[in-house]
């Protein structure tokens, strides 16, 4: 079994977003901790956060493929599941081990860790085998989203770092990937224009709610770069969403979901840019290592 067909199957260039996820809910909570409580034990939580993020979102790309390993078989025979470049059995015990360790990662960080990661844990494997063949597919995966977030909080003091702020920011997640998922749904064949319009007022409505972020920080805080750069980023993923919509091919649509999924990284870094200024848009480093893989990786 060669690197290949393993990194196709965990989709590695997407899990660049679950890292940003987790770094805006690690940048939103070190903003808000007192200095004394950054310590090291801060930092290493913080890493085990990240990894566990990785490693269960990994893990929802092989459950995804084992799922859908009869659908592959017949629409898509080059996967890497269904071609055989890896095993049925492989992917079982690579995907169980990923969901366990991602879960013990974060269960060491604390009692928030540690339920949050359940949580998402169970709403991975409830999207992948039903969720996401009905019409609440978009909002399920907008969960698993929403809950990763939330597991960059999970550190966070709730004095200092409200729930409502914390439930705020992932729900603008939350909603973004509502919209990309609504959009992808027939990626793989001509869309009917008209779905993907409303995805595209979802993925607005994100952008406003991201807006509505800056409300929750005392002034001075955010960068004052945020908002136009906010606006610059909607252009950014708004150009390929448009054409697809006057042009809904299968790979004018697929062009735009690719470019929204990393648009993700992008909203993620200027939404942690409210929290610590400037620095937080260091995130959007998350995007070349992605990008690049991309070359090589399919990201739907």
């Amino acid at each position: 079994m060669s690197l290949l067909p393993l990194a196709r199957l965990l989709r590695l260039p997407n899990v660049f977003t679950a890292f940003a996820d987790i770094g805006l809910g690690l940048c939103a909570t070190a903003a808000t901790l007192p200095p004394e409580a950054r310590d090291s034990a801060f930092a290493w939580k913080a890493a085990l956060l990240v990894l566990a993020s990785g490693l269960l979102y990994s893990a929802g790309m092989v459950w995804n493929d084992y799922f859908d390993l009869a659908e592959d078989t017949r629409d898509r025979p080059f996967r890497p599941l269904p071609s055989g470049r890896v095993s049925v059995r492989a992917a079982v015990i690579l995907g169980t081990a990923l969901l366990a360790g991602g879960w013990a990662c974060a269960a060491v960080t604390g009692w928030a860790g540690a339920w949050i990661a359940l949580v998402l844990v169970l709403a991975i494997l409830a999207y992948d085998a039903r969720i996401k063949r009905t019409a609440f597919g978009p909002l399920g995966m907008a969960l698993c989203r929403f809950l990763n977030v939330l597991l960059g909080l999970s550190l966070a003091d709730t004095a200092a770092l409200p729930v409502a702020t914390q439930v705020h920011l992932a729900l603008t997640v939350g909603v973004y990937i509502v919209g990309v998922t609504w959009f992808a749904r027939t990626e793989e064949k001509r869309s009917d224009p008209r779905v993907l319009a409303r995805a595209a007022l979802v993925l607005l409505a994100a952008g406003l709610l991201a807006l509505a972020v800056g409300v929750r920080v005392p002034p001075g805080t955010s960068s004052p770069l945020f908002p136009y750069l906010l606006v610059l980023a909607g252009f950014w993923v708004g150009g390929p969403v448009v054409a697809a919509i006057r042009k809904p091919t299968a790979d004018r649509v697929q062009a735009a979901v690719k470019r929204s999924i990393f648009g993700l990284v992008v909203l993620d870094a200027l939404l942690a840019s409210v929290f610590v200024g400037t620095w937080g848009l260091l995130l959007v480093l998350l995007l070349p290592p992605a990008l690049l893989l991309g070359k090589w990786v399919y990201s739907t």
